[in-house]
């Protein structure tokens, strides 16, 4: 590897150790075996090396779970496959609390940071279409529009569900809950 993918591996380490706003240039260099002068050459600036960091191990995560990451397709239909993929998220919460954590902090920072902002709302789309595909095999190519509809809605529930246990784990939902919970929802009032 080279100073440019060394420094984006240590801004990663970094940003999943001690979060957006604590991390320095110097934890950066220190993580990457790099020097201060290679931030700026080779990304403009901490700020845009750290955007591109969150935004590399958001989609690392993204592509670690479901039929993607995994490589098991679920038995059974929709319902089966929705739960199975529940399951998997929730089931690594723990190796993936840090990220989580740092996700609600870039969160916060937003309206403060329009470049952040900025670099977040660049992949929305594709966020959305892999998690269309990954909860509810939605192929994007074939019907773009129903990955982004189906997305969207996944997106709204993974940012919740995932609050919920960063809040209290002891009730937060689990993988049948959710299920269970969709159907309901889908059944009406009968």
């Amino acid at each position: 590897m080279g100073h440019r993918e060394d420094l984006l591996e240590g801004a990663k380490r970094c940003l999943l150790e001690k979060g957006y706003a604590r991390t320095t240039a110097r934890d950066i260099v220190a993580a990457s075996g790099t020097n201060l002068a290679s931030i700026g050459y080779h990304y403009g600036s901490k700020e845009a090396l750290l955007n591109q960091a969150f935004v590399a191990v958001a989609e690392e995560w993204g592509d670690s779970f479901g039929p993607r990451g995994s490589g098991a397709e679920p038995a059974g239909g929709a319902p089966e496959r929705l739960a199975a993929v529940w399951e998997e998220v929730i089931g690594a919460f723990e190796q993936s609390k840090a990220l989580w954590r740092l996700q609600f902090e870039i969160v916060s920072r937003l309206e403060r940071e329009p470049e952040l902002k900025k670099a977040l709302a660049g992949p929305q789309l594709s966020v959305r279409h892999g998690l269309a595909r990954s909860f509810q095999d939605v192929d994007p190519e074939q019907d773009p529009e129903k990955a982004r509809l189906i997305g969207t809605v996944y997106q709204a529930l993974l940012t919740g569900v995932m609050a919920q246990w960063l809040i209290d784990p002891e009730t937060a939902p689990g993988a049948g809950e959710l299920t269970d919970g969709l159907r309901a929802i889908m059944a009406g009032d009968d």
